[in-house]
């Protein structure tokens, strides 16, 4: 069985004009990154106003083990299906974040005959996207800083900044630091700070979410990155910063145009995490998708508990979107650990909010013919369909009756409308109920004393018609993630909230979630080498 990475690196790539030729854009509309990837202005998305949207198909998962469910190869590999079968697809996906990479789960461009090309490139700088991410969310960072240092109005307390700053790594060293000690603080604000992985920034989040240059500068500015004396917010705006910060993500902002193994087109843009945020990449990636294709097959992190949950009631509220299917991705692992109750839970989600779902059992080479039917026969006899896919060894040949399935469901006229479970009027502990016992299937919410408290004073500082972002474990239905399966009557312990004012949410702490991973006892890392020829290998 060959890598990834040696089939990547064996794959002949087309020259992406050539892949953008097929979707209807010309070589003017290009900004070239090299020969195979290319950047998409967003000025593509007005010039093709008056077209109709395509069909968007939503990828999610069951409980997945640790190492993933196989929804980004699920994504890619229905998409290239639904080219064989002879539509005009696309796909948009999340880009990876070096943390991971280097650390437990490997790269996250699909795999085997399912990936996004090229392969190491995407893995890791790619067009500088998390980079600019990085360097921008710090330049506010600095900012702050000297704003202190400098005893700048308006005030900030110094012990009540909440921007920290970001690095795009896995380091657990640097989750509480130390800050302005030179000189035991006399030429500067010695405080405690600390570091977020890149993809948990509130700017990858926005970046994610705006749909224009002038979207992505109003939200940048609404920031808020610490309180005064009083305890009023204090926002980037006020301190003079969305002008430069924006400048930094000019480029960053536009979609990236790239290739899969069998030449079907994709985006591979945004890459913010679904258990510390919505975990969906860029809104304009999608829209611009939309245009340019019949189907668009998308993704969102981890389970339908967390990634899917955020799709609908975030994404889909901020740019007006309808989905027309999902899929929930079953490995037999996962299947074996959670059990069939916990897929028919992930299903039942789905179809709380009004979009027609089917199953993808997910083949890896060692799985037995007998033992995936036997998922399937039992997703079709509590009235799901299923279908048994290939995609890692088959590319989209092992996924046509999936696609063929999703083509007749999105026919359906007219379409379901999405949906929400709850109303943006509704009080924050409200929605926060809403999805712990409806998507959870929690029999009860307890707040700590801190949460109470951020609740009331976000409500009472005009925050409370946002939607909730909910940061829990991914592992589990629960905030435990020793906790398989399908449990009842278990309780939900929120112990933190926050307000991401520019993201357009309100981010709910449940249990103990880290917004800075640290690396495993043996990194990815350190199976990566490079020879003299520039040629890398161990990369996943």
């Amino acid at each position: 069985m060959k890598s990834d990475i040696e089939i990547s690196q064996g794959t002949e790539l087309r020259p992406i004009e050539e892949i953008a030729r097929n979707i209807g854009l010309n070589f003017d509309d290009l900004v070239p990154h090299g020969k195979h990837v290319a950047k998409v202005p967003l000025g593509v998305i007005d010039r093709l106003g008056d077209q109709p949207d395509g069909n968007l198909i939503l990828v999610t998962a069951m409980t997945p083990p640790p190492k993933g469910a196989g929804k980004t190869t699920t994504t890619i590999g229905l998409g290239q299906a639904l080219s064989q079968l002879g539509h005009r697809a696309m796909i948009a996906v999340r880009e990876p974040s070096l943390g991971p990479c280097m650390g437990m789960k490997g790269g996250a461009a699909g795999g085997g005959y399912s990936q996004v090309l090229p392969m190491e490139d995407i893995n890791l700088h790619f067009t500088g996207d998390l980079h600019a991410v990085t360097v921008a969310h710090n330049l506010c960072a600095a900012i702050v800083d000297n704003h202190l240092h400098q005893r700048a109005d308006p005030e900030i307390h110094p012990r009540r900044v909440v921007w920290k700053r970001v690095i795009d790594m896995n380091d657990r060293a640097l989750r509480h630091i130390t800050i302005g000690m030179m000189g035991q603080g006399m030429h500067g604000v010695m405080r405690e700070d600390g570091f977020e992985i890149t993809a948990a920034s509130e700017i990858m989040a926005i970046l994610c979410l705006a749909s224009s240059l002038g979207d992505l500068k109003r939200r940048i500015g609404n920031i808020i990155v610490g309180y005064d004396s009083k305890r009023r917010p204090v926002t980037v705006r006020e301190i003079g910063t969305e002008g430069a910060v924006t400048a930094l993500l000019k480029n960053a902002i536009n979609p990236n145009l790239v290739q899969t193994t069998e030449h079907t087109p994709a985006f591979v843009h945004g890459g913010p995490f679904a258990n510390i945020a919505h975990g969906c990449n860029t809104l304009t990636a999608t829209q611009m998708a939309l245009k340019l294709s019949d189907y668009v097959i998308t993704e969102a992190g981890f389970g339908a508990d967390l990634g899917a949950e955020k799709f609908f009631h975030i994404k889909c509220r901020a740019g007006n979107l309808n989905p027309a299917a999902a899929v929930v991705v079953v490995p037999k692992w996962a299947y074996e650990v959670h059990g069939l109750a916990n897929l028919l839970k992930h299903v039942e989600n789905i179809r709380a909010f009004n979009v027609p779902v089917l199953v993808s059992i997910n083949r890896y080479v060692n799985d037995q013919d007998e033992e995936l039917l036997e998922i399937k026969h039992a997703c079709e006899a509590n009235g799901v369909e299923a279908a048994v896919t290939d995609f890692r060894e088959s590319g989209g040949e092992g996924g046509l009756e999936l696609a063929a399935a999703i083509a007749r469901v999105c026919k359906v006229s007219p379409q379901p409308k999405l949906q929400p479970l709850y109303p943006l009027e509704m009080p924050i502990a409200e929605k926060v109920k809403t999805v712990a016992t409806q998507i959870y299937g929690a029999a009860k919410v307890e707040f700590s004393a801190v949460a109470e408290k951020a609740i009331t004073q976000l409500e009472n500082l005009g925050y409370g018609h946002l939607p909730v972002c909910m940061a829990k474990t991914p592992m589990s239905l629960t905030d435990d993630p020793k906790i398989s399966g399908c449990p009842t009557q278990f309780t939900i312990t929120v112990t933190g909230v926050k307000v991401s004012a520019g993201a357009g949410f309100v981010v709910i702490y449940i249990g103990d979630v880290m917004t800075m991973p640290g690396l495993p006892k043996e990194p990815a890392a350190l199976k990566i080498d490079i020879d003299d020829d520039g040629v890398i290998s161990g990369l996943f």
